[in-house]
Parts: C-alpha cells; sequence; structure tokens
C-alpha cells in the first residue's frame, strides 16, 4: 500500500486527501452495514490512525453514532498527516486500554495497517485479546492489526474482524491463510488512487481472478476440429491406480480439449477402458513402449504422476516426457519420486510445464516447508529454481512462474478437501495447456474454474462431480 500511496502522492494526490478519503470510505462501509450502536475507534501510532481519526469524526457527523476514540501513546507524538487528521477530531482521546472496549456494540481497529512485521505485544496485545471476546461487531482498517500483509500469517496475536475495507487492491494478506480467515467479508474501497499507479508499481502478486487470464482462456471458432482444440495424453497407473487418470482425463476433456488418450500398463487397459467413453486407451509394456506413444503425432500435451507409482520406471518416463516437445503437468508420484534428486529433474525441464504439489510433496522435492517460510516466497523461489510453473496446492492455492509472477487463488469451497479433487486440477491445466494456454495462465485458469466448480457443486462433493460442473461455468467465462 505504501508503493501505492507514494506513486498517487506522485501523480498530485495528496497524502490528506488519500487519508480523508480511506476513513470516509470505511465510516460508509459501517453506516451501510449497521445501524448506530456505541463505538470506540483504536488509533495506532501511525497513518493508519489517522485513518482511525477520520472515521471517528465522520462516523460522529453522521448522527446517532455514540464515537469513542483510544489511541496508542500521545497525540503529541503523531506526526504529519496522522496529527492533522487529530487535530481535526473534536472529541476526547483516551488512553488505550483493554477496558475500553467494554460495553461497545463496534470496534474499529485502526492500529496498524499491512506494514507491520513485528509481533504485537503490551498493552496493545492486551486490548486486541479484549476487543475479540464481547460480541461486538468489529471492523478493520486496511488488514486486522496482527496479520502480515504480505504473508498472511499471525505477528502474536491479531484482530478478528467481521468486515476489513482495504484501498485500491487486496493485500497477500487477505488470500493467504491465517489471515483469510481473520479480516472476515474484504471490501476493497476506491480512495482516488489512480489505475495508473498499477502500471507504475508493477505489483508481481495477484488475486487470481478471470481478469488476469480471460485474454488467453480458449474459445473454439465455427473453424475448429478436434485436432485444433489439441490432443492431451494421461498416464494411467496400474490396474488397481487407474481412477485418477479416469478424472483427470474426464476433466481435460471438459475444459475444452479436443481428444484425449489414457495410456496404461496392459493390465490397466480392460479396467480404464471398461470405464471411459469419449476418451481413448492405449497401452504400453515397458520405456520402449511408452515412447512410442509419446512420439505419437499432435499429442501435444502430457499429464503424469497421479497413481503412476513412486518407482523407477515414473522416473523414467517423467525425464523422456520432458525431452519430448509437449507440455507437462507433473502431478503426486511424478514428482515424490524426484524427492533427493530435484536437481536431476529442473535441468530436464526445456519448455513448458507446470508442477501441482500440495505442500507435502512439496517439501519432499524442495525441502522446504511452505507453512515455515510462507507460500508465496516459497513457490516463487521453486518456479525461479526449477524453471516451471508451480501450482502449490491448497485452501489458499499460490501459483509462481519463473519470471516472478504470483497468483493467488482464493475461491476454492472446503468441500474441495476430498479424495481426487487435485486429479481432476491437473486434468484441467493438461487440458488449458492443450489448447495453447501458456503455463502461468493455463495454472490460473485452472484453479480458478476448479474452485467455481467446487462451488457450484456444493455440499457432498466428490471428485466424479466436478468434470460435470464445468460446461456452466465456462458459459459464464463467455459472455
Amino acid at each position: 500500500m505504501y508503493a501505492a500511496d507514494a506513486a498517487a502522492m506522485g501523480a498530485g494526490v495528496s497524502g490528506i486527501t488519500l487519508m480523508e478519503a480511506a476513513g470516509a470510505a470505511v465510516a460508509r462501509a459501517i453506516i451501510r452495514r449497521w445501524a448506530p450502536r456505541p463505538t470506540i475507534v483504536l488509533c495506532g501510532p501511525g497513518n493508519n490512525g489517522g485513518d482511525g481519526f477520520v472515521i471517528a469524526r465522520r462516523l460522529q457527523e453522521a448522527g446517532a453514532w455514540d464515537v469513542q476514540l483510544a489511541l496508542v501513546g500521545s497525540a503529541d507524538h503523531l506526526k504529519g498527516d496522522a496529527r492533522y487528521m487529530a487535530e481535526a477530531w473534536n472529541g476526547p482521546v483516551m488512553p488505550l486500554t483493554p477496558a475500553g472496549v467494554d460495553g461497545r456494540g463496534l470496534i474499529v481497529d485502526a492500529l496498524f495497517g499491512a506494514g507491520l512485521s513485528r509481533d504485537i505485544e503490551g498493552v496493545v496485545r492486551e486490548t486486541i485479546e479484549a476487543a475479540n471476546r464481547p460480541r461486538a461487531v468489529r471492523v478493520s482498517v486496511d488488514i486486522p492489526s496482527g496479520i502480515h500483509g504480505d504473508t498472511g500469517q499471525a505477528l502474536g496475536t491479531h484482530f478478528r474482524a467481521d468486515l476489513s475495507v482495504t484501498f485500491f487492491r487486496k493485500k497477500p494478506g487477505h488470500l493467504l491463510f491465517p489471515g483469510r480467515s481473520a479480516c472476515g467479508d474484504v471490501n476493497v474501497a476506491d480512495i482516488g488512487i489512480p489505475e495508473s499507479t498499477l502500471m507504475e508499481i508493477a505489483p508481481e502478486i495477484a488475486e487470481n481472478t478471470p481478469a488476469l487470464w480471460r485474454h488467453s482462456f480458449p474459445v473454439p471458432t465455427a473453424i475448429d476440429h478436434k485436432y485444433r482444440r489439441g490432443h492431451t495424453l494421461v498416464v494411467s497407473g496400474a490396474a488397481g491406480s487407474t481412477g485418477a487418470a479416469r478424472l483427470a482425463a474426464r476433466a481435460a476433456l471438459r475444459i475444452g480439449c479436443g481428444l484425449v488418450t489414457v495410456a496404461s500398463p496392459p493390465d490397466a487397459l480392460p479396467v480404464n477402458a471398461a470405464q471411459l467413453t469419449t476418451v481413448m486407451t492405449e497401452s504400453f509394456e515397458d520405456q520402449e513402449g511408452f515412447e512410442r506413444i509419446l512420439a505419437a503425432r499432435r499429442r501435444n500435451a502430457v499429464l503424469i504422476g497421479p497413481g503412476n507409482g513412486v518407482t523407477e520406471a515414473t522416473r523414467a518416463r517423467v525425464l523422456t516426457a520432458l525431452r519430448d516437445d509437449a507440455a507437462c503437468v507433473l502431478d503426486a508420484d511424478a514428482l515424490t519420486v524426484f524427492e533427493g534428486r530435484g536437481a536431476e529433474l529442473f535441468g530436464s525441464i526445456n519448455g513448458w510445464c507446470v508442477m501441482t504439489p500440495h505442500d507435502g510433496e512439496f517439501t519432499r522435492l524442495f525441502g522446504e516447508s511452505p507453512a515455515e517460510q510462507g507460500k508465496v516466497s516459497t513457490a516463487k523461489d521453486a518456479a525461479r529454481e526449477c524453471g516451471a510453473v508451480v501450482l502449490l496446492k491448497g485452501a489458499d492455492t499460490v501459483i509462481a512462474a519463473p519470471d516472478g509472477r504470483v497468483s493467488i487463488n482464493s475461491n476454492a469451497p472446503p468441500d474441495l478437501a476430498s479424495a481426487g479433487t487435485g486429479d481432476v486440477l491437473s486434468g484441467l491445466v493438461v487440458g488449458l495447456l492443450a489448447q495453447g494456454m501458456e503455463p502461468f495462465d493455463a495454472a490460473c485458469a485452472a484453479c480458478w474454474v476448479h474452485g467455481a466448480s467446487g462451488a457450484l457443486v456444493g455440499p457432498g462433493l466428490i471428485a466424479e462431480d466436478l468434470p460435470e460442473a464445468i460446461p456452466p461455468i465456462l458459459r459464464q467465462l463467455r459472455r
């Protein structure tokens, strides 16, 4: 936010104007949502606190609002725009204490913004803990105090908001857990920062929405035929491990791929053939047979890993596929088989490739835990190291490209925490790659469609439901 503010001020928008607009936006959001009630605004010593003074004044001016204001430290220590706004407040300024929140029906957290990077301690910590206890409505300015704006991690304690009003764009901390669960509803307010500022500050991290990739999302034309829409090869496991490949294959078809072939060891061929209709089947007995299938014309994307087994045969097939011209998606066993041998895998990547690990697979392959290092920075470093797009799965999936671009997916419902849904996701990615969508966009689009399909199915979801929920999502995207 600091960079956006600085760029806006460089374009001629004063800090006072931005602070007044920010505070007014929060006050409007409160008035629209709740009836007047006893309110306390908790103000910090910086610009977030300055926003709080504006909020208190605007609520007071609206009438019928009983507003108190409590400040960390002395008003004499405020500087710049925050000091100016404090002087414009005509009510009393109380010291910040835990007892101050008692009896208040609405508590506004204007203590610290997204720039906080240290643990909250002392009376501020005690006051936040007291504020979280009563049945009061809680509103945060920018992001709940105690949540790191870049990582979503909790810094000691943190405010738990029913509503967070932020400005210009959401921060990573609004999208990443545990921060996301602390924010409540998130409103993004326009406070007059020009859209051109986005180009000027060139943020590498974005929320994953269709606006990010819709320009390249494949839409069939009147002259298309099945081969123009891509041919995906999905590698299946043995007879007892075929379900993952079938889920992925169905998803690749539903996302628009023209043809899909499932290739499997001979014992799995009758199992797959008995349960697949529009998906073609082939078999291979050994590495030579796999290479022959891979060399077939017009197969332009390959998915390896789900149900394949952590074996030397899987490792050999991955390395063979990476030497081919086809785009590759590596998931599950195709990643785990390279535990402790990451350099061998990374050195073989020379074309379009997307890896789709969950946290455990990621840690085994890259040797770092996303939970310890932070998902965004860890995924970003991993993508740069391996030369592939890394789709780090979870409730707050992070997609990172080798060039530094990162998106955070936030539309996945908890119902997706079910066996096989990750196989559907990898099928969506490979199906989009087969249609010519570049890897970062394909990974982002697949994640969003996956989440939207899960939300459409809702409670009771099983993995088989997801491909069948895709058509209405595609209709929505084409409007």
